[in-house]
Order: structure tokens, then sequence, then C-alpha cells
């Protein structure tokens, strides 16, 4: 992708995190090691996935985005870090 695009909504949580605050390096690190672990193809205007990858300190880090090929972008919808009491272990499933 040649950029990314943040909504409003990806930065404000970002900058909210309840379990601290998600820099843009970390959400980057995330995405270039990160697997898809959800797709959510009918989402409109564009299918989106949720990535789970890691930041160089190993913080894992959730990230819902929208590859758009024919524009050259990735939205980032939503970026926040998974939490133990709602997520799996290896935060890859739901409980």
């Amino acid at each position: 992708m040649a950029h990314s695009h943040f909504t409003d909504h990806a930065r404000r949580e970002m900058e909210e995190e309840p379990l601290g605050r998600i820099h843009v390096d970390e959400m980057l690190q995330a995405l270039d090691a990160g697997e898809i672990i959800e797709e959510y193809l009918d989402d409109q205007p564009y299918a989106s996935c949720l990535i789970l990858g890691f930041t160089a300190a190993r913080r894992a880090i959730h990230v819902v985005c929208a590859p758009v090929p024919a524009e050259g972008r990735l939205i980032i919808i939503t970026t926040y870090q998974p939490d133990p009491d709602r997520w799996e272990p290896d935060f890859r499933r739901r409980k």
C-alpha cells in the first residue's frame, strides 16, 4: 500500500487506549508482522479485516483496516490493545 489513512475513530482510540497510548510506529510494527485473524467481507464501503500483530516490545495490537488496492491505500478503522479479559491468551479468539 502506498499510504495509510487513519479515521478519526482510529486516532481517538490510539490516544485514549485504556491499556496505554498506541503510537503510530507501534501500530505500523504490528501491521508489518501481523496476521489476519478475522475478515469482514460484507463491510461497506470496503471489506475489512482484523489483524493481530506485535510491536518490537512484544505488545499485542489489534488493527481493523480496509485495504483499497485501486487507490493504493490502507484505511485504518481502529486499533487497540486486546483486553485479556475479552480475548484468549493468544489474542486470536474472543472468549
